[in-house]
Order: C-alpha cells, then structure tokens, then sequence
C-alpha cells in the first residue's frame, strides 16, 4: 500500500500556529522531520506540517532532551522494536542494538537509527492475558506461551512477567459537535486518569480532532499541563445557530467539508507522534467512533498504528440521542481499530461512573502487561505485513496485536 501521509499534509485545515515566543522547541515529530529534510527544503515541510499546535506552554519533558536519541531507536524497524537479544526485555534505548556509545544519551547530530536498522532484528511485543470473565491473569511464565509468525513457531528471546519500560500515551479527544454533551465529562475524568497512570518516567501528549486535528500538548510528564490541554478541547460548532457539523453549522464550511477527522488523527498520532518513541506506547480514544470527512481509510489508520507498536484503546463515549434519525455505524469500526492493535472498545455512553471505571479498566492492563521479544525466523525486511498468535497452555484469552510490518532494510 502506498503511503498516504500526502493526503493528509494536503489539507488545508492542518496548518501550524504555535507561537514562538511562549515555545522554546519545536515538536519532537516536527524536529526529527527537519534533520532528514536539505535546507531549501524546510519551507515545504513547514508548509507540510500536519498539526495544528494549540499549546499555551511548551513540554518539557525528558522526551524533548533526547529526541535524537530515543526518536531516531524508534525507526529501528517499522512494526519491530529496538531491543537487545538477550534473556531480559531492554530498559532504555541506550541499551538496544551494537552501537550503544552514549550518542543516544548525549544528543548529539550523529544519527544512531543508521546504525539500529542493520544490527536489530527484535519483534517486541506487549499482551494481556484473562481468564473467560475478563480478569487479568498475572504470574505466568515464558513457557506458558507459544508465539506464532505467519503460523510458523518462534523462539522466545526474552520474557517479562511485567513491564517496567517507559510508557508514551496520546490521549485523543473527540470535539466534534455530537460531543457537546459528553465532552466536560471526558475531560475531567481523563484528566484524572492521567495522575493516577503516569509515572516519572512516562509522557503523553494530547491531541483533538474535529473538522482539524490539533496537538494541544506536546509530549510532558506534567499533568497540570496535559490536564490544561484537555481543558482547551472545544466543541467546534455553535448550536445556537441550529447547524450541524459537516453540514453548515458554525464554523465548518458547507461544501466538502469534514466534521470528524477520526482516522486522519490516528494516523498522525501514530505515524508522526508515536513511530519515532520506544517502549510501551498506547492511543486512548474518547470519541463515539464516528468518522466524518476523514482524508484516509480505517486500515491507513489501522497500519500507522501497528507500524507504531501502538496499542489503541477506543472509550465509545457516544450520545445516540444526537443523530436522531440520521444513523450511528461508529462501533464497528472502532472494535476492528482496537483489535488489530491490542487494545479493546468500552462502551460508557455518557455515564460518568462508566467513564470511570473504563479508564480504571485500561490502568490495570497498561500495569499488567508481559512482555515478550523474538528474533523472526523469517529475516526478510521487506515491508510486508506478518500475522501474530500467542497461544498458552491454559487456553487464557490473549489479548495482542494481529500483527506487525516488518521493517525495509535502508542500504
């Protein structure tokens, strides 16, 4: 499949707006686009930009220090993870691949991902596992498990019961118009969520879409601020003019006009957030699933996530009442999203204590992770697309991704 990143740097509506004096560095998906990019160049890629940044304060997170460094491992392999071949699962980038001389640490121009292509061929993955009722199954061990590639067995590298790696979230919320009465709900929840899950050594970063998709906060570990962000998500149509979005009301334009960029945003969430981070990295959707005017597919968006390591969870925070008679066909779409990434759909309506406990829900699996890698028995790096199964003895639900690309080979 060709890439598709083209069509969404051709919309007009994704235009980058944030302000240089309250801004002391640039986004870490911009920054790493403008190494690879010659000078008389940087005009289009900032003409390209694919976000509008609607951020009152930068982040100023670890991330940001070592974007040379940990963004540049995460291009390893597209669908494989930079990761050591030994018996334990890595700690940090600086421990992946044979050229570990500090240059991920130090920052500095060298570009170490040269070196991460040719030396690692890892698959990492992170699964759950539950019994028939849905409750999470700690304590077993690596030969509990079988792990499958295009139905062929793999032998296991490493295993780890429980993960400790870092984790990168983007917290993605819906702020298109069926939204309006869900919406100050999600915020405070989500934002609550955010302080019971993040650790000193995670980030995440805050994205909203309606008829544009604006990054609201870049990566940080600072709550205050991801709480900030999601306090900045507006509902992107004034109802006391009777308009709906996508079809003349407020300030979304009549002809051609999007009203939901669902899958346009999980695309850049993945594609040009999450793909240049290592470790554990999830998407958390808080949208009722429906899709208006996106410029790319539900798989465009479904490959930019597994071809991101990403897990996407979907909280289906949907207000039927406001379609009327018009049609909801969001779920569906929502559960093929989830489960080819290893995440799962939660249906909370518009109930705050469903909202709640969903998110209580995702905590506990985002802690109860395993952790296991494996170098493929197939060593092709051609871009194509492998089918995983993990099996146990036990026959316990395992909850994973369907698959991942394995990544080209850059000579």
């Amino acid at each position: 499949m060709p890439d598709p990143s083209h069509l969404v740097h051709l919309s007009y509506r994704i235009r980058l707006t944030k302000n240089p004096k309250e801004n002391l560095r640039m986004p870490k998906f911009l920054a790493s686009t403008l190494k690879l990019v010659p000078t008389a160049a940087l005009a289009a890629v900032l003409m390209a930009a694919p976000f509008v940044v609607a951020q009152s304060s930068p982040g100023q997170s670890s991330s940001g220090q070592t974007a040379s460094g940990q963004s540049s491992s995460g291009q390893a392999a597209s669908g494989q993870s930079a990761a050591p071949q030994g018996s334990s699962p890595p700690a940090s980038p600086a421990q992946t691949g044979q050229g570990q001389t500090g240059q991920d640490q130090t920052g500095g121009n060298q570009q170490p991902s040269e070196t991460l292509k040719v030396n690692v061929n890892v698959v990492q993955l992170f699964f759950n596992v539950k019994d028939k009722h849905g409750m999470l199954i700690p304590n077993l061990t690596k030969d509990d498990f079988q792990i499958f590639e295009d139905g062929k067995p793999q032998t296991i590298k490493y295993f780890a019961a429980e993960s400790n790696l870092p984790l990168t979230l983007g917290m993605m919320i819906d702020s298109s118009g069926s939204q309006r009465n869900v919406l100050d709900m999600e915020k405070e929840v989500g934002g609550a969520f955010l302080r019971q899950i993040l650790t000193d050594k995670d980030e995440a970063f805050v994205i909203s879409f309606d008829i544009s998709v604006d990054l609201l906060q870049d990566f940080t570990r600072d709550v205050r601020r991801l709480q900030s962000a999601l306090n900045k998500a507006k509902i992107n149509v004034d109802f006391t003019s009777g308009g709906i979005p996508g079809l003349g009301g407020g300030p979304v334009p009549q002809q051609n006009s999007p009203g939901t960029l669902l899958y346009d945003a999980v695309y850049l969430s993945a594609h040009d957030m999450l793909a240049k981070e290592v470790g554990r990295k999830a998407m958390i959707l808080l949208t009722d699933g429906q899709d208006e005017g996106s410029r790319l597919k539900i798989q465009d968006a479904i490959e930019a996530a597994q071809k991101a390591d990403a897990i996407v969870y979907v909280l289906l925070c949907a207000d039927r009442g406001f379609y009327g008679g018009m049609g909801y066909y969001g779920e569906a779409d929502m559960k093929k999203l989830t489960e080819q990434t290893g995440g799962r759909v939660i249906n909370v309506g518009n109930k705050f204590d469903k909202l709640r406990e969903a998110f209580d829900q995702i905590a506990a699996e985002l802690r109860s992770q395993y952790n296991v890698g494996y170098t493929p028995t197939n060593t092709k790096l051609d871009g194509t697309y492998r089918k995983l199964e993990i099996k146990n003895k036990q026959n316990y639900k395992i909850q994973a991704r369907a698959g991942y690309y394995a990544g080209k080979n850059q000579d």
